[in-house]
Parts: structure tokens; C-alpha cells; sequence
């Protein structure tokens, strides 16, 4: 088994598809890019998703999403395209999906943060506990440090 970990923006929203059997199939088609020699060279992945275990971050898949996605590669596949020249087609199968923390402010289109703040809602409540977390606690700490017989100004070391 081959895994792999890339990081890319979704070419176009998800495709989804059902087996004959009733299965839900997702595919993204993830583009990622790679500098060589002075050139930027796009690789295109079609990710896999099968069943049901991203449906509560498929409302934030949109065209121009920026994704990491880590997953088992599957064999690659040769095709020849409509001008007649051989193509290879990257295919993996998903394991896990995150948003990257720089979301979508290289494209322009919102910012990072905007993208985050939508991961920690999706995910496990870590984000949202922390975010919570770091007001208590330096409320917390500065109660600390004004009981120790400090004040803001002063460094406590």
C-alpha cells in the first residue's frame, strides 16, 4: 500500500455518484503544483471518497478550495486526450481531509482565516474549545500574575 499526502485547490465541486450496490461515491479532481527547473508544472488527482465519512465538510468543498488530503495512492492510469497525446491520471483513494491554514488567500478569493474558521467547526471541536480556551487561560494567567504581586509591565523571570 502506497501512502501519500498532497496538498492542492479542488479543480471543480465534487462529483457525487452511487454504485449499482446503493454505495455513495465522492470524487474530487485536486490540482497541485510543482516548481522544476524555473517551470510550474499542475498535477491533477482524482481523490476517491467512498461512503459517507466527509459529509460534514462537503459544503465546504467548492471550486477553488485549497485541501490537503492524505490517502492510498492507487495505479496510475494511461489515457490518450482529445489531441491524440498519452496522459497519465493520478488516482487515490481518501483517508483523511483538512483544510491547510493558508486556505484560499492565494487565490483571492477570502481570507485564510475565514477558511479556518470553518475547519474548526467541522472538526473535532478541538479549535473551538481552543479558541475559547486561550481567552480563559489568559484571563486566568493575568489573575495569576496581579496576585503574584505583578503588573502587566513587568516581566515575572
Amino acid at each position: 500500500m502506497n501512502h501519500l499526502m498532497i496538498m492542492g485547490h479542488l479543480g471543480a465541486d465534487p462529483e457525487v455518484r452511487f454504485t449499482s450496490g446503493g454505495q455513495k461515491v465522492t470524487t474530487l479532481r485536486l490540482a497541485c503544483n510543482q516548481k522544476r527547473g524555473g517551470k510550474e508544472e499542475t498535477f491533477w488527482w482524482r481523490v476517491t471518497i467512498w461512503g459517507e465519512q466527509f459529509d460534514k465538510i462537503m459544503p465546504y468543498l467548492k471550486k477553488g478550495s485549497a485541501l490537503i488530503v492524505n490517502g492510498e495512492m492507487m495505479k496510475p492510469e494511461i489515457y490518450t486526450n482529445k489531441e491524440g497525446q498519452p496522459q497519465i491520471s493520478l488516482n487515490m483513494v481518501a483517508h483523511n481531509i483538512s483544510f491547510p491554514p493558508f486556505g484560499r488567500g492565494d487565490r483571492g478569493e477570502g481570507g485564510g482565516q475565514q477558511e479556518q474558521h470553518s475547519y474548526s467547526q467541522q472538526g473535532s471541536g478541538f479549535g473551538g474549545q481552543m479558541q475559547q480556551g486561550q481567552g480563559d487561560s489568559s484571563h486566568h494567567q493575568q489573575e495569576q500574575y496581579q496576585s503574584a504581586g505583578f503588573s502587566e509591565d513587568e516581566i515575572p523571570f
